[in-house]
């Protein structure tokens, strides 16, 4: 019988036909079609850069429709692009407007006691979290791709800006270098966000998995509710800390200084403000009883405080806010010192965790709305927003999943919806600042307690030991390493574990055992698939990962386990010799030299056993590298093939043309 040789083409790549006589009975099946293998088209080193560049850091090709424009067509697609305010702003219409008045005056009810609220839990002054619900929003509404983020100060960012901070500088000792290190961390952050979205680099932030961040926010929003239970008891001299040992002593040493009028407040609006988030999540329509929830709670407390004050002097109340806007704070920047290493570290964290949970949240509704928000742009809008935060006395601000959640709600249509909450905000810090002197600390709490039980996802934590464990672990670590040792320390050993995670997956990938399906030319995993059978005097192999320098000494250790194991089943079975290895490497879609070197190891090592090592459906690159370091001519014109189905036939039929 003629057959064709089947070897690695450089030119265009014809098939041939094989027609492999049965084995019983000369029936004859219908012929089947030995492809040859083919390598990718030329291209220079250059090209190939450029290629690779391009797939890297420009995967979404942003300048897409600039191709066949003309030159004004190209600058308004470039204006559009860099600022999205020119492709809405263009269709702007008055119902669109209506829709946002709504949704930015809903927003700001909730922005308003809640920058107090957070600016507190970061240590710093009340007025400054009233300041960073003003300008950043503004620079957003111009920047920003997502239609529904809400931007200002949130949880997570506050409190670990609040914790890193507090371990270097007293907040209460030294307000002024406090106040510093914060806008200085803050200017970093914003720097390090606006660098990852110009240099295209968001895939760093992809290190902080969902089961990371599952187990962080649980423990940080455990943490953030006990220390409030220094405004919800009353306490005076409380611990600093951010552990949960030190901070249950604290509450217990100090029960001595518990007011009951504060107790009594502060429960009571708890109890109010859990209500109201409870009857908001049963019906989604009622979204205003959350949304006004905090504001009327400061209101009546506030009302509460003022009229009892002959009667009440246990309250404590955070007394004179500085009407105006928003200070210039650029020359507070803390940029040489002891402790900038400290403010760099704590920008950064800050940094990376404010992107996450802003870009997670605008596409989370985007893709509720069907739009598509561009991550790179986003990372560029929020750090350019803190770098403008930074100097109009500012601190870490992002899209809150809260109040994003209220604006999807309230029916927001664009951007503008953060303009009218700014607005709103603006008035505020114009004409209504008095009006806070009253407020009392422990509503402040009770709103702070509100907002972080919202993080405590257990769902997805069960969900997480039902479908990974290992992603299970990253959470549990990151729960306990913030309840436990600290905020920063808990996140870096959670990354850690997922770190770990991905090295296991890259050290130690999968390999399977293959088996046909009677009847087809599909191939299977052996122990999956039980209508799977072996076929005689072949062992067929699948590598389910690259084969880098990392991995290529354990796939030649696990490939030899196989044979030798293989080669004792057919022994114990009195089955036909084992004569063939075939490596399926569809899923192989990168080699370098140490692979290539271990295929030509694991080649030699079955030749010494008299087996034959045959490669299946290597992707271009592999086959690109394969033939540039001359492994092809050693496999010689029967050693590669294009399907696992085509290298046992053609294999065959050469064994049963042998005399």
């Amino acid at each position: 019988m003629g057959v064709n040789s089947n070897r690695v083409e450089h030119v265009a790549c014809l098939e041939t036909t094989v027609t492999i006589s049965s084995a019983e009975g000369g029936v004859m099946p219908p012929p089947m079609q030995i492809h040859k293998v083919c390598l990718p088209p030329k291209l220079t080193t250059l090209q190939k850069l450029k290629h690779r560049l391009t797939e890297i850091f420009f995967p979404d090709d942003p300048l897409y429709r600039c191709k066949n424009q003309t030159w004004f067509k190209k600058l308004i697609i470039c204006l559009q692009f860099f600022f999205p305010i020119f492709q809405w702003g263009s269709e702007y219409n008055v119902s669109l407007l209506k829709s946002d008045v709504i949704a930015g005056l809903t927003i700001a009810s909730l922005a308003i006691p809640q920058g107090i609220s957070y600016a507190k839990l970061a240590n710093l002054p009340p007025i400054v979290g009233l300041y960073s619900s003003f300008v950043p929003p503004l620079i957003y509404s111009i920047l920003g791709s997502s239609r529904h983020l809400a931007v200002g100060p949130v949880s997570i960012a506050s409190l670990v800006m609040g914790s890193m901070l507090s371990e270097a500088v007293s907040p209460t000792e030294d307000q002024i270098l406090y106040l510093r290190l914060a806008f200085t961390a803050t200017f970093f952050a914003g720097l390090f966000q606006a660098s990852l979205g110009l240099l295209r680099l968001g895939f760093i932030i992809d290190f902080l998995s969902k089961a990371t961040l599952v187990g962080f926010m649980a423990g940080a929003a455990v943490i953030v509710s006990l220390q409030q239970l220094k405004g919800l008891l009353g306490i005076a001299h409380f611990t600093s800390k951010m552990q949960i040992i030190p901070v249950v002593s604290s509450v217990i040493s100090t029960k001595d200084e518990w007011s009951w009028q504060t107790i009594v407040m502060g429960f009571g609006f708890l109890f109010f403000l859990l209500a109201a988030r409870h009857i908001s999540n049963r019906n989604p329509k009622l979204f205003w009883v959350s949304a006004a929830a905090p504001l009327t709670s400061v209101i009546l407390s506030t009302l509460i405080v003022f009229l009892l004050k002959s009667k009440v002097h246990g309250i404590p109340i955070i007394g004179h806010l500085p009407k105006g806007l928003n200070p210039p704070s650029l020359n507070m920047l803390y940029l040489s010192g002891p402790h900038l290493a400290v403010a760099i570290k704590t920008g950064i964290v800050t940094g990376i965790l404010s992107l996450t949970e802003g870009i997670a949240v605008g596409r989370t509704f985007a893709a509720l709305k069907n739009y598509q928000v561009d991550g790179n742009k986003e990372m560029m809008a929020i750090g350019v927003m803190n770098i403008a935060g930074t100097c109009s006395s500012c601190y870490v601000t992002t899209g809150s999943f809260s109040r994003s959640a209220v604006s999807y709600n309230a029916g927001a249509q664009t951007a503008v919806s953060n303009i009218v909450m700014a607005s709103a905000v603006l008035v505020t810090l114009l004409f209504l600042m008095p009006l806070f002197y009253y407020t009392p600390n422990v509503i402040l709490a009770a709103i702070i307690v509100t907002a972080v039980i919202g993080l405590i996802d257990y769902q997805a934590a069960l969900k997480l030991w039902k479908v990974d464990k290992l992603d299970f672990m990253a959470c549990f670590c990151s729960f306990f390493g913030v309840l436990f040792i600290s905020v920063p320390l808990g996140l870096a050993i959670a990354v850690a574990v997922s770190v770990f995670k991905i090295l296991l997956h890259v050290t130690r990938p999968n390999t399977l055992i293959l088996g046909n399906i009677r009847g087809t030319q599909i191939y299977q995993n052996l122990s999956r698939y039980r209508e799977a059978s072996r076929i005689p005097s072949f062992l067929i192999l699948a590598v389910e990962s690259p084969i880098y320098f990392a991995n290529s000494t354990y796939l030649q250790e696990r490939i030899l386990r196989w044979v030798r194991e293989e080669e004792e089943w057919v022994k114990e079975n009195n089955e036909s010799a084992l004569k063939c290895v075939i490596l399926d490497m569809t899923a192989v879609t990168a080699i370098d030299t140490s692979g290539i070197d271990t295929l030509c190891e694991i080649k030699k090592m079955l030749e010494k056993r008299s087996l034959k090592l045959v490669l299946a459906n290597p992707v271009g690159s592999v086959t690109e590298k394969l033939d540039q370091s001359e492994i092809t001519e050693s496999f010689g014109p029967h050693g590669i093939y294009l399907s696992v189905g085509e290298a046992v036939a053609h294999t065959s039929s050469l064994w049963r043309a042998q005399p």
